[in-house]
């Protein structure tokens, strides 16, 4: 399991409307004891390198996307 999965686990937890308070406690003092509040490092080493050259194509397809996101991940792409 890596460590986004812990996070995202626990944030969802936290806003879980069926989840005791006791256990969306638990989740933030977690979160806030062992990852730093819940940030997730942003690392692509960790990450399976088709789906993240995947993700950074649909980015730069994306209409929603601002152009800066747009060229970010044109160079991020670039440099894989």
């Amino acid at each position: 399991m890596t460590t986004g999965n812990v996070v995202g686990g626990h944030k969802a937890n936290i806003n879980n409307p069926n989840t005791s308070e006791e256990a969306k406690q638990h989740s933030k003092e977690v979160l806030d004891q062992e990852f730093d509040g819940g940030k997730i490092p942003q690392s692509d080493e960790d990450k399976n390198p088709g789906n993240v050259a995947g993700g950074l194509k649909a980015t730069m397809k994306n209409p929603n996307v601002s152009d800066e996101a747009k060229e970010s991940a044109k160079e991020r792409l670039d440099n894989m």
